[in-house]
C-alpha cells in the first residue's frame, strides 16, 4: 500500500536545480531512508515532502491530496518532521517542549484539553523521558534531548515521521539508542518514518526501504539488498566497498572502501546501474 508518493518533483533554491524531475513512492507503515553524498539532495527532498520548501514542479501526493494545497493544521496532524539540528527557547522545561507537539489540535485560546495532557504523558513515557517532565531541555545529554524532540513528534499523533540526520553529534551508544526508539514505534504503532542517514550500516540495519541519491536524482531505490552494494556505492559516492554481512541482523554492510580514481570509471559504473524507482508493500 502507497500513501505518500511524488511524480516528477523537481525543487530549486536560488534558481539552482536541487531535485530533479523526481519520482518516488514511500511504502506505508515502514521505515524508509534516505542516502546520498552531501549536497545530493537528500535534505531537500525530505523538506519538499513535508511542504516545509516549495516544489516548481511535479507534485507530492498523500492521502490522493496534494499537500500543496492542504489545509496546514490538517496536514500537521499526519506529518511530524525533526530537522537537523531542532533549537528550543532556553529555559523551555521538557513537557513544555512537547505540549507544541499538541498545535495542530488546540483551538480558540489554545489551552491544552485534558485529552491533551493525556497524549503528552503517553509520549514522555513511549520515549522514556518521563523522567525529564521538568527539567530545562538544555540540561539534557545530546540523546535525551533527541529523544524528547521525538516525544513531540509523537505527541502530534501523526501517522508519518519525517527526521533529517536524527543520530547527527551522538555518541555510538546514543545513536542505536534514537534508531531503536524509531524502530520500536514503526514495529509496535504501524508509525510510517522516513529519515536521512549518512551511516550506511545503520541505514542498512534499520531501514526496510532504501532511496540513493545523487545530483538530485534517485540512483537505486529499493531493498537492502538492491541498494547496499559494490555498484550502487560506486556511483553515489564514488568508492570501491567491500560489503559483508552483519552478524546481528544478516543484512549487507560495508566494511571498508578506498576511493575510486579517475572520472572514466565513474561515468561506467553509472551506465552499469539500473534504476528502480517505486515501492510497493
Amino acid at each position: 500500500m502507497v500513501r505518500l508518493y511524488t511524480n516528477d518533483l523537481s525543487v530549486s533554491y536560488d534558481e539552482r536545480l536541487i531535485v530533479k524531475n523526481l519520482s518516488i513512492q514511500i511504502p506505508d507503515k515502514k521505515i524508509t531512508t534516505i542516502i546520498g553524498s552531501n549536497g545530493g539532495g537528500k535534505s531537500t527532498l525530505l523538506k519538499a515532502l513535508t511542504r516545509i520548501i516549495p516544489h516548481q514542479s511535479g507534485t507530492v501526493v498523500l492521502d490522493g491530496k496534494q499537500i500543496s494545497t492542504e489545509n496546514t493544521k490538517i496536514l500537521a496532524r499526519k506529518m511530524a518532521i525533526l530537522p537537523q539540528t531542532p533549537e528550543s527557547p532556553s529555559g523551555l522545561t521538557v513537557g513544555e517542549l512537547v505540549s507544541y507537539g499538541r498545535f495542530p489540535y488546540q483551538k480558540g485560546f489554545g489551552r491544552l484539553t485534558k485529552r491533551d495532557y493525556e497524549v503528552i504523558d503517553w509520549a514522555l513515557d513511549v520515549t522514556g523521558t518521563v523522567d525529564f517532565k521538568y527539567r530545562p531541555v538544555d540540561s539534557l545529554s545530546g540523546g535525551q534531548r533527541q529523544r524528547v524532540w521525538i516525544a513531540m513528534a509523537l505527541a502530534q499523533e501523526t501517522e508519518y515521521i519525517f527526521l533529517d540526520e536524527p543520530t547527527t553529534y551522538l555518541d555510538m551508544a546514543h545513536q542505536l539508542e534514537v534508531l531503536e526508539l524509531l524502530q520500536q514505534l514503526n514495529k509496535e504503532q504501524g508509525r510510517t518514518i522516513i529519515m536521512v542517514l549518512h551511516d550506511l550500516n545503520h541505514a542498512a540495519r534499520f531501514a526496510d526501504f532504501l532511496i540513493a541519491m545523487k545530483d538530485g536524482q534517485i540512483v537505486k531505490a529499493g531493498t537492502c539488498e538492491e541498494v547496499i552494494n559494490k555498484e550502487v556505492l560506486k556511483q553515489v559516492f564514488h568508492i570501491d566497498a567491500v560489503i559483508g554481512r552483519d552478524p546481528y541482523t544478516n543484512k549487507p554492510i560495508c566494511i571498508t572502501y578506498n576511493l575510486l580514481k579517475g572520472e572514466n570509471k565513474h561515468e561506467e559504473t553509472y551506465n552499469a546501474i539500473p534504476t528502480l524507482i517505486g515501492a510497493s508493500d
